[in-house]
């Protein structure tokens, strides 16, 4: 009786031990499960964070479906986009380091951007141009993914995104002002604004990133580019659209452009208060002209 007691106390021992050995692997087992989820998870949103970072939200978005087709492009267009080049001509008469423009920009412009979340891409080109665009967003795109109908909105509203974009120019130019009396230097901005349809795509195999592509884009660059130091330069469509928030303008008169021929330019010079006929549109960033 006593050995099938002891037999049986043995069996009930190995069951036991057999169990908690099971057990024990099996919340190792979840362990590892768990933290593999964990560095999964922690990998997805770093890649999220840098696409994020490299392409506009809505692009962004595109690429992070779990629809979308590595062998897919993007490439969108849209009829309605502001678009601004701005450089700092003479910044080379007192620096020489290419790195140090991109950085006076990078820092001028992140201060800028705290109280403007218009911008909706923004790029450097040849270390010593600046380019942001407003707009490129899907309410403006022109293809089937566009979230609303233009014709739903006034002009005033379907243009309000690059009334701030002019904000924020004139928004750049204070900031530099600033910054050249913290530094007691005497840089200058030289800025020019387009307004109108461009093609959006991102492009690059090793370095993806997101560009804007047209004859928007184009003169927006020839308006920087023939523009004079201290002033933002216009076409007389985005004089025509921009003085009905209140901008105020100096005509400037015919210019000649590169592969456009003569165009009639006006350089913005401030911003009054919205009149009447203007005050059902928010203006949330109001600059005034003292000068």
């Amino acid at each position: 009786m006593l050995v099938q007691l002891s037999h049986v106390v043995k069996v009930a021992l190995m069951l036991l031990v057999t169990i908690a050995t099971g057990s024990h692997k099996l919340f190792l087992w979840k362990f590892e499960v768990h933290d593999q989820k964990e560095k999964v998870y922690e990998m997805r949103t770093y890649n999220e964070a840098l696409v994020t970072n490299m392409l506009p939200e809505h692009v962004a978005k595109h690429f992070l479906g779990s629809k979308k087709r590595d062998e897919e492009l993007y490439s969108q267009s849209y009829d309605e986009i502001g678009v601004m080049f701005a450089s700092i001509p003479n910044f080379s008469d007192f620096y020489t380091e290419e790195m140090s423009l991109v950085l006076y920009f990078l820092y001028m412009s992140l201060f800028v951007q705290q109280k403007f979340s218009l911008i909706s891409y923004d790029v450097f080109f040849d270390s010593d141009t600046y380019m942001a665009a407003s707009g490129v967003t899907p309410e403006s795109n022109t293809n089937r993914y566009a979230d609303r109908k233009t014709e739903d909105q006034s002009i005033l509203e379907r243009w309000q995104h690059f009334a701030d974009l002019a904000d924020f120019a004139l928004a750049m130019e204070v900031t530099l002002g600033n910054l050249n009396k913290q530094s007691f230097n005497n840089f200058m901005l030289r800025i020019g604004l387009n307004k109108g349809g461009v093609l959006a795509g991102v492009i690059g195999a090793r370095k993806p990133h997101f560009d804007i592509w047209g004859n928007t884009v184009n003169v927006a660059s020839r308006m920087e580019s023939t523009g004079v130091m201290g002033n933002i330069q216009v076409v007389e469509d985005c004089y025509n659209i921009l003085k009905e928030y209140g901008f105020r303008f100096v005509r400037r008169g015919p210019i000649y452009v590169k592969g456009k021929g003569e165009l009639l330019t006006f350089f913005m010079k401030g911003k009054d208060e919205p009149v009447a006929k203007t005050t059902a549109v928010s203006l949330p960033h109001q600059i005034a002209d003292k000068s």
